[in-house]
């Protein structure tokens, strides 16, 4: 068998998620019944992550096994044309040891989360997009994002479904930044860490949110944290804003 990495990007909106469902459309089901068109067999493939429903992808990684020896290039053409016409895409492919996996090997995890602020309806960008019809203090926001970066007890903001072991996670980085578009005024959140617990992305930005649009206040994040309770968490944002943006290895595939 040949290993190879594949680098996937993806609208994640007719999607119940990455993960192979019994009875829903999934990113994974997708790619691997493209891969049993190239070589007639069932095919499991491992991802970075487990993206949830409606969350999209700028570099998913992922690998697969193959009996033929193909060349990255021409596998990575095969799958992007047996996956037309759903929004997945295949933009890098290499080859890699047996042993490497995209899950187990990697070091860390980056996401983007992008909020649109305006009040006219998003067209172009819908779907893409959290849209909000009112401003948000930016400034305020990172005063908030710099009290959950560190090792802390996640609790608050992780989903009541999570199966990871422990919730204690380190976040290496939260950064906050206000973007003019052509479309309007963005805010983007750059999260940075080795792993994640489920929803907890999704759930700072929620909780940040409320502090952008002063209903909430910097030490109220603090407060939240410190309560390991899920309760204490802000509404957690919608999954249209969320991207996998990167995945790292020590020794990068592509």
């Amino acid at each position: 068998m040949h290993r190879y990495a594949l680098q996937v990007e993806y609208n994640g909106a007719p999607f119940a998620g990455w993960q192979r469902q019994a009875d829903q459309r999934s990113v994974q089901g997708d790619i691997e019944a493209a891969l049993a068109k190239l070589e007639p067999r069932e095919h499991t493939i491992a991802a970075a992550g487990r993206t949830d429903a409606g969350v999209h992808s700028l570099a998913q990684v992922a690998h697969c096994d193959m009996h033929k020896d193909w060349d990255p290039f021409r596998l990575s053409e095969a799958l992007n044309y047996q996956l037309k016409p759903a929004p997945i895409a295949i933009t890098a492919c290499a080859r890699v040891t047996n042993n490497w996996h995209a899950r187990f090997s990697a070091t860390e995890r980056r996401y983007l989360f992008r909020i649109l602020m305006r009040r006219a309806p998003a067209t172009h960008q819908a779907g893409l997009v959290w849209q909000v019809k009112h401003e948000l203090d930016a400034a305020a926001m990172q005063e908030g994002a710099n009290r959950l970066i560190g090792n802390h007890d996640f609790t608050t903001f992780r989903s009541t479904i999570c199966q990871a072991a422990s919730p204690q996670k380190t976040l290496d980085a939260l950064r906050i930044e206000r973007v003019d578009t052509i479309g309007g005024p963005e805010i983007h959140f750059h999260v940075r860490a080795r792993s994640f617990l489920h929803n907890q992305v999704r759930s700072f930005v929620g909780t940040l949110e409320r502090v952008g649009a002063g209903r909430w206040t910097p030490d109220d994040v603090t407060a939240a944290l410190e309560a390991k309770n899920r309760a204490a968490c802000g509404p957690v944002s919608p999954p249209q804003g969320l991207y996998l943006a990167d995945v790292t290895y020590p020794d990068a595939p592509f």
